[in-house]
């Protein structure tokens, strides 16, 4: 379940292919490339919202027994997430942050001199990070156990009479 986690190798491996796909585009910097830059970095971002949602509803499952936090969740803060595991997933999220950047700045301008350039929507691929974070803490995380938990439905129907 450690490093070796379909999640965790899919994180690395996407990242590795945003990597290289903003550093063509931003090398090159055709209307070739740019597109595959833009296309990589718009299915990234598709990716991260979809696995965003997956791990929001399996962390709302589980918040019935867990206590389970957003930054535990999204950032893997927390004794939550084993440290090698939490290392390499915010890892690769900085990684994709500071493509994002370095890209967006290598090309400020677009092959015509217009401001922008199609190399920033490299910054919506940060979502793949948070999403794919949130995907694991909620599925491998080990949590600790509310205490406060509500009434279960024999102890509300047990009640019932006094109101």
């Amino acid at each position: 379940m450690e490093i070796n986690d379909a999640i965790i190798r899919a994180n690395l491996v996407l990242t590795a292919i945003f990597t290289a796909t903003a550093a063509y585009a931003a090398a090159v910097f055709s209307t070739p490339s740019q597109w595959v830059g833009a296309v990589t970095a718009m299915v990234l971002f598709a990716i991260g919202v979809f696995a965003f949602i997956w791990s929001y509803w399996n962390a709302v499952q589980r918040s019935r027994t867990d206590e389970i936090s957003v930054t535990q969740l999204y950032l893997l803060m927390g004794d939550a997430i084993p440290a090698p595991v939490r290392r390499t997933m915010n890892l690769t999220l900085l990684v994709q942050v500071a493509v994002a950047i370095s890209t967006t700045l290598a090309r400020p301008d677009g092959p015509d001199g217009n401001p922008g350039s199609s190399l920033a929507v490299g910054f919506l691929v940060p979502m793949l990070g948070f999403g794919l974070n949130g995907l694991w803490a909620a599925s491998h995380g080990n949590f600790a156990t509310r205490t406060n938990l509500p009434p279960s439905q024999k102890e509300i129907r047990q009640n019932a009479d006094h109101g």
